[in-house]
């Protein structure tokens, strides 16, 4: 039932993203990227293996050690086939559950097997016919404090890499912050907002509704409705697999579930559900109508 349902709300645009390629607009004027950005433990992994059925290397700290490239193909047929792509090397598979080992020997390979950075770009291409045409960008976390192994510049070296890719003018910024912290100090809203001053091609994610205090709800949905740090493409709230799903080897299909049957039933945030500003199928139908309007590709 939830495949239907998502599959009925993004299928215009699909069809819309593979006319235009077809024609060669992305020749002229490209159609933009995906760059997902937050600090450590925000819930970034979660909410890209939402939006791309792909698991991704997990932990605690500094797990992304290099940007990776997710070029997600709709092909007609196929079941699920994977290429990764780094330096000269190039690994085909068709094994989904095979993603993080083979990110993880790329970063190991490029960054070393300690804890540090390499701005050297993984590029992972993913063929099904149960994906949306996108290309996401997942950056490292920004870290504050220096962990044994890490240089004491960690944090600088982390941010430096994230402007790169939030700067350029084709690049969509989705910045995913939990709902418990303070939105007026998390650091990815604040290195947005200097390349992006009003906000026109950055989309708040929340993540983590579920671990609010009781009474603070109120606060989370000033966000959401855009009255507290107003962003042209607004705010969306998301609830993902957490670490205890994840370890009972819930699917993602599974958990997609269990967030609809959370927002239906949660007393605040049943009316943001009803007004599409939470759930994953609302985040990727809003990323698909992003990606095709003329107003973002005439910007690239």
């Amino acid at each position: 039932m939830f495949q239907d349902q998502l599959a009925k709300k993004v299928q215009p645009f699909i069809e819309l993203i593979d006319y235009l390629r077809s024609i060669g607009i992305e020749k002229e004027l490209p159609l933009p990227s995906i760059a997902v950005v937050g600090d450590q433990s925000s819930g970034k992994s979660s909410v890209l293996e939402a939006l791309s059925g792909v698991a991704l290397p997990r932990g605690n700290g500094i797990v992304t050690r290099c940007p990776l490239l997710l070029r997600l193909c709709y092909v007609s047929g196929v079941v699920w086939k994977a290429v990764i792509s780094y330096k000269n090397k190039t690994f085909e598979f068709d094994d989904r559950e095979e993603v993080a080992r083979h990110v993880e020997q790329a970063q190991n390979e490029l960054a070393g097997r300690g804890v540090g950075i390499c701005e050297d770009l993984i590029t992972l291409k993913i063929k099904s016919s149960t994906v949306c045409d996108l290309s996401l960008i997942y950056l490292p976390g920004i870290a504050r404090v220096p962990v044994p192994g890490q240089p004491e510049d960690i944090e600088a070296q982390i941010k430096s890499l994230i402007m790169k890719y939030i700067s350029k003018k084709k690049t969509i910024n989705l910045v995913v912050i939990p709902c418990y912290n303070d939105i007026a100090t998390t650091e990815a809203l604040k290195m947005v907002q200097k390349v992006d001053p009003e906000g026109t091609r950055t989309l708040a994610i929340l993540t983590k509704p579920d671990l609010i205090d009781k009474g603070t709800e109120k606060d989370v949905l000033k966000i959401v409705r855009n009255k507290t740090i107003p962003l042209n493409m607004g705010y969306v709230i998301v609830k993902c697999r957490g670490q205890k799903q994840i370890d009972d080897k819930m699917s993602i299909a599974q958990a997609l579930e269990e967030e609809l049957y959370f927002f239906q039933n949660h007393e605040q945030f049943k009316e943001e559900l009803a007004l599409g500003v939470t759930s994953e199928i609302y985040l990727l139908e809003r990323l698909l109508r992003a990606l095709t309007s003329p107003s973002q590709r005439c910007r690239v």
